[in-house]
């Protein structure tokens, strides 16, 4: 097996990146109203995961938007054969993800990445919300949670779904909030046994819930 590319610095965004973040924060603020809090829970320095809750495509760009590191996501596979689309996943720090195989060399990246102080996002529920709700989590994720010791920070989204759900071609104006929640205790993760994936997931489902729920009534008060 050949052995992986060195990694750049993981608090420096690069040029593609600086670019992208710098047209979207005007675009966002304007048509989004995009505002995001909780950046007081981010790590100045060391990996981080995002356990991020999935309502739109702009996901990604919304959490990463008032960020001054890059995040690096695991995206489908297929993705990166798109013409425009994959230049820019592959400009971007994104990992390829085969999601119809157990992709242990996309986990074992990932964690690579966070050992090397990355922050790395992840969508656990697995797909975009067809509903604006939080579906189950798809168990996956939990080796990331297991096999490092960095912060987990759950993070949540909203006013994504109003803007832009499935089918649409374009956003719609709206307002999209973001909140980036506390970390997860190490010692409430540490409770659960690797018999109960059922009771881990529902807490870490819950913590996300919190966030978006925090998102939302932000998004909606006057």
């Amino acid at each position: 097996m050949p052995e992986p590319a060195p990694l750049p610095d993981p608090c420096v965004r690069n040029a593609h990146w600086r670019t992208i973040q710098f047209l979207l924060q005007n675009v966002f603020s304007f048509w989004l109203r995009y505002r995001a809090r909780g950046l007081d829970h981010l790590p100045p320095h060391g990996g981080a995961l995002f356990v991020i809750n999935h309502q739109s495509f702009l996901d990604p760009l919304l959490v990463g938007l008032p960020l001054r590191r890059p995040v690096s996501y695991l995206a489908r596979e297929d993705l990166f054969r798109v013409p425009v689309i994959g230049w820019i996943l592959r400009n971007t720090y994104v990992m390829p993800i085969n999601r119809d195989a157990a992709s242990t060399s996309s986990l074992r990246e990932a964690i690579r990445r966070l050992q090397h102080g990355f922050y790395v996002g992840i969508f656990p529920e697995g797909t975009r919300t067809e509903t604006g709700q939080i579906s189950p989590l798809k168990p996956g994720f939990l080796l990331l949670l297991r096999r490092t010791e960095v912060p987990i920070i759950p993070v949540g989204i909203a006013g994504a779904f109003q803007a832009y759900p499935k089918g649409r071609w374009l956003p719609w104006p709206g307002t999209v909030r973001v909140v980036f929640g506390e970390p997860l205790s190490r010692d409430d993760l540490q409770k659960f046994s690797r018999d109960q994936e059922a009771e881990l997931l529902a807490y870490v489902r819950r913590r996300m819930l919190d966030c978006q729920a925090a998102a939302e009534r932000w998004r909606t008060e006057r």
